[in-house]
């Protein structure tokens, strides 16, 4: 009897603690329900967000990156958290677009040379001599054309959202200083890539070579390339200055970048975030636009303080003769990227 009684009390005091342990678990259950709901009550989706791209720090596209990141974390309140990534540190030249179409980054402002496969359209930087400025190039790309150009990616599942400028291109080399067409003549020189590019530099008797940005340096100091062409900003950033005796101020052809997002990961944005993140990319574009005259200004100042290599200005009629040779190559790309693109973009220098 006394065992019977024993085991009632321990069977009691055990649907007693199973009891108190239930209600525990409800009252926890309850507290992270009214939590979560208020983490999500102002809409905002919880995600990290990965901006990919090749170039320095201190660059017209990383500070236009950095001010992407800083707005859209605090506007979001860090449920946002945004990645940039420079250097090639994530993705470089040849795998970056892919990882995009894959939604493995969210974001990446490649050169729009590494876009000419994707539509012709994209050769727009390259055609020689064509903008006189940042502001003509961004006009372009901001006005019909343009943008009818970007909308041409969303067959890949990739959205074209701004043009970042980089600048105007000269060219740095380590064999001679360059005057007229024919002083390239033999050289070889390495390009962004692209059949335009290749064009100027057969017309101009020079050799074109495409390799990625991150290894250029390398590429330049072992001589398996006599030079290359790039902005003030990239060439100063990465100190190919080091390994390059001569510069050429040319302005033939442009670095210009297109932010570019996945369309699957943009569609897939609520109202309230993707209001958050379009104004993330507002902000970036301007500081990124805003940014690229001065620094490549700075960036020649610093060039010519360290003294590696000599800087040749060309004059107007030195640029005339370049503009002469190259015009057979201008007429035939203006056809195969559209003559009404062309015209269109002549139209912003006025």
């Amino acid at each position: 009897m006394k065992k019977i009684q024993k085991l009632l009390v321990i069977a009691m005091t055990l649907l007693l603690v199973f009891s108190l342990a239930a209600c525990g678990g409800s009252k926890d259950s309850n507290t992270s329900a009214k939590a979560d709901s208020k983490k999500s009550g102002d809409g905002i989706q919880e995600m990290t967000i990965k901006i990919s791209h090749v170039v320095a720090e201190n660059t017209p596209k990383h500070q236009g990156a950095l001010a992407m990141k800083k707005y859209i974390e605090k506007e979001s309140g860090g449920k946002i958290k945004v990645q940039v990534y420079p250097n090639s540190q994530l993705f470089g030249d040849p795998d970056e677009y892919q990882n995009l179409v894959a939604n493995n980054v969210q974001f990446i402002i490649p050169d729009m040379s590494k876009l000419v496969g994707n539509d012709p359209g994209f050769n727009i930087p390259a055609m020689p001599f064509l903008f006189k400025d940042d502001a003509a190039a961004t006009a372009f790309w901001d006005g019909e054309k343009g943008q009818e150009i970007f909308k041409r990616l969303e067959k890949d599942g990739v959205l074209g959202l701004k043009m970042w400028p980089n600048g105007p291109k000269q060219m740095t080399n380590n064999k001679k200083p360059i005057k007229k067409p024919e002083d390239l003549k033999g050289l070889k020189i390495r390009t962004q890539g692209g059949q335009l590019l290749e064009a100027i530099y057969k017309k101009l008797d020079a050799g074109s070579v495409s390799i990625p940005f991150g290894e250029l340096y390398t590429a330049l100091q072992q001589g398996t390339v006599d030079g290359e062409e790039n902005t003030y900003s990239n060439i100063e950033s990465k100190k190919f200055d080091e390994v390059q005796k001569y510069t050429t101020v040319m302005g033939h052809t442009r670095v210009d970048y297109a932010l570019l997002t996945n369309t699957k990961f943009w569609n897939g944005l609520n109202d309230k975030t993707k209001e958050i993140v379009q104004k993330g990319v507002d902000e970036g574009t301007k500081v990124a636009r805003d940014s690229a005259k001065q620094l490549n200004e700075d960036s020649l100042k610093k060039l010519k303080e360290r003294g590696n290599t000599k800087i040749n200005q060309l004059s107007d009629d030195q640029i005339a003769e370049f503009k002469k040779t190259l015009e057979p190559v201008y007429k035939e790309w203006s056809t195969k990227i559209g003559k009404d693109i062309i015209k269109d973009a002549e139209s912003k220098n006025k």
